[in-house]
């Protein structure tokens, strides 16, 4: 390649996906100051891999190096900090209010709370970027099955969550 064709390949990867899996790593970590840092980690990660990364496929790499990025910042917190609230995950009212349009919308992020991270990540890829299930099994590193089984026991527990929330509107209303 001549010059800079990397750079600007790069550049306009970054441009074209870059509010997209802004919203993914919001959705992964409830914060949007931890998100811009997952976000430009797995940046800095796809582009050391540029010339390795096949451009059709770059944003499902990085959102590939996002999830385990996440899981992994999961695993260290959970490990490093004493505090019995450390699974607990909580989405940043800021953000919350930025990201959320709709009640609807405002809705689920806080029902994907309540969700663990795999089950959170597995949530994410499959119904907000609409991947196979063999697609999200390559991205978080399970088998099909894995993601088949908490897929349903996710989308339960969302299920419960909702209707609770249905009878409790309805009884204040």
């Amino acid at each position: 390649m001549k010059g800079n064709q990397p750079d600007e390949a790069f550049t306009g990867f970054v441009s074209a996906h870059s509010q997209a899996l802004r919203r993914t790593a919001y959705l992964l970590t409830g914060n949007t100051s931890t998100a811009e840092d997952l976000l430009q980690d797995a940046l800095v990660k796809t582009w050391l891999a540029w010339k390795r990364v096949e451009q059709a496929t770059a944003a499902a790499y990085t959102r590939r190096i996002m999830v385990n990025l996440a899981t992994d910042r999961w695993r260290r917190k959970r490990y490093d900090t004493v505090s019995a609230d450390v699974a607990q995950w909580r989405p940043d009212p800021a953000a919350e209010r930025e990201f959320a349009a709709t009640d609807d919308r405002s809705f689920i992020v806080r029902q994907l709370a309540a969700l663990n991270p795999r089950e959170r990540a597995i949530v994410v890829l499959r119904y907000y970027h609409d991947l196979s299930e063999a697609d999200v099994a390559d991205s978080v590193g399970c088998s099909v099955g894995t993601v088949k089984s908490t897929c349903s026991r996710a989308l339960a527990r969302l299920r419960t969550r909702a209707e609770a929330a249905q009878i409790t509107s309805r009884s204040i209303s």
